[in-house]
């Protein structure tokens, strides 16, 4: 299995070079080459299969067993998942009126993140210490990644992490959980900016390819690859909870709710789609609705600027997502998608092609939710069945309360559960309902904690790239082969 980058600038690569990479040379985001596609046999054999079950067949259809025999991955999976909270990983909750909430959220941080990070990271270790090299991950934050991020490698001897959280812009749990890990390979700034802003610096030094080469830079957001590979499972497993049967033919679609920001749930949706999983997606956004607006008018533009709202880790301006969507809904077309991102980052502003915004209409529907209707939704959902959503997750039910209006939903829908309430007090304060935290949590508030503070006046790349080079100083500049 190869990997190209959507901007077709760059040379391809193994699963492992897309691991390591993060953007592609060209400023790409990898892809692979070609998808395998799924016939009815096969579905119906993974119908069975657990959540982990799933991830380890998706995950040998995407990497080779030259590069890791199937032993090994399975190995690696089960370790993974080994500190989840629950043995089967994730859980669908049954609700009234044929609401379906399939909770991503039973890892240590108690968010989805959990899920694909804790596999990548032990993907990420396995291959280092075959080559007994280091890496120096940097992964910019609206919330949920870096602290899932510095779980899955925290105390790892051959990886550092630098996280930039955007100071006051999380709740403060979440900030708390990335800043309370006083390991020695975990280095958190906090940036006096929104989370669009401090993706500028990172970029910044991704941009000098010598410097990222030389000191081993890889970055862990939704822009890895791996990373989209795990949550393809979520899809798969939401299709064979929630569909009725298997036995009629075509295969009747299951629609599922994805509530996003950065659009790396919905990526891996439309590439399940692509290899034949018959699932209809609605991307649920907060008021930051500039996916909303490509699906809707093929508007893909920036607002004047990131409107807070309650569903924080949502806040989000630039869906990079898009680009891996706008490549396969294009047919690989990395020429097209070059030229649109190009002049995406140029203008900030782009009209889709007439052909591209009706293929992205016709792959998903999308629906914006406000801070009101969040609440509402928080509200009603605790009313009805004794359930607390998080703010995100509440996003995605507000889109099935909207269609239903008190029906059962024509066809089976699942929405998608980011994270747990507990993560969010102030929200579910906001909603007039009372937080259920659990201890662990609780006891975040009375640790030390450890974060750099990047104030608007810094320069903030300059600081980034002191710290990768004090991380190499340390490692006596160890790298990987140029290859990688």
């Amino acid at each position: 299995m190869w990997y190209v980058s959507t901007r077709g600038m760059a040379p391809r690569v193994d699963f492992e070079g897309a691991l390591f990479s993060g953007y592609a040379p060209d400023g790409g985001l990898f892809m692979p080459e070609e998808l395998p596609h799924l016939d009815r046999e096969t579905l119906r054999a993974w119908s069975t299969l657990s959540y982990p079950g799933l991830v380890k067949e998706l995950c040998a259809l995407f990497i080779g067993p030259e590069l890791i025999p199937r032993d090994d991955l399975h190995d690696l999976i089960d370790r993974a998942f080994r500190r989840f909270r629950l043995r089967e990983v994730v859980r669908l909750a049954r609700l009234r009126d044929g609401l379906n909430v399939l909770e991503l959220w039973h890892g240590v941080t108690y968010a989805f993140k959990d899920l694909s990070l804790c596999c990548t990271a032990q993907f990420l270790q396995y291959f280092l210490e075959k080559r007994d090299k280091h890496v120096t991950v940097i992964v910019g934050t609206s919330g949920d990644t870096g602290s899932a991020a510095i779980e899955s490698v925290q105390g790892a001897k051959n990886v550092d992490i630098i996280v930039l959280l955007p100071k006051g812009h999380c709740s403060k749990i979440q900030e708390l959980q990335m800043t309370t890990v006083l390991k020695e390979n975990v280095h958190v700034f906090g940036v006096e900016g929104t989370s669009d802003e401090l993706d500028e610096p990172i970029k910044a030094v991704f941009a000098d390819a010598a410097f990222a080469r030389q000191h081993n830079l890889m970055s862990l957001n939704s822009i890895n690859w791996a990373r989209v590979l795990v949550q393809m499972a979520h899809h798969f497993y939401a299709y064979f909870q929630c569909v009725a049967s298997l036995d009629t033919h075509p295969l009747p679609p299951v629609e599922v709710v994805v509530p996003t920001g950065a659009a790396g749930n919905v990526t891996a949706g439309c590439i399940a789609q692509k290899m034949g999983l018959p699932i209809r997606l609605v991307v649920a956004v907060n008021r930051n609705d500039i996916i909303h607006r490509a699906v809707q008018q093929g508007d893909f533009s920036l607002s004047a600027a990131v409107t807070p709202t309650l569903a924080s880790a949502m806040d989000i301006q630039v869906p990079y997502n898009m680009e891996r969507i706008f490549w396969l809904l294009s047919g690989s077309d990395s020429q097209v998608t070059r030229a649109l991102m190009e002049q995406f980052e140029k203008t900030q502003g782009l009209k889709l092609p007439k052909e591209l915004h009706s293929k992205l209409s016709e792959a998903v529907t999308s629906e914006s939710v406000s801070d009101a209707a969040i609440t509402q939704t928080m509200r009603r959902c605790w009313d009805e069945n004794r359930y607390l959503l998080c703010p995100h997750s509440a996003v995605a039910v507000s889109c099935h309360y909207r269609q239903t209006a008190g029906q059962q939903p024509s066809i089976p829908r699942c929405c998608l559960a980011p994270a747990s309430a507990a993560k969010f007090p102030e929200a579910v304060l906001a909603a007039g309902l009372s937080p259920e935290t659990p201890a662990e949590i609780l006891a975040l508030e009375h640790k030390e904690t450890r974060c750099t503070m990047m104030r608007r006046e810094d320069d903030w790349t300059l600081m980034l790239r002191a710290t990768v080079e004090d991380i190499s100083r340390r490692w006596g500049g160890h790298s990987l082969p140029a290859s990688q």
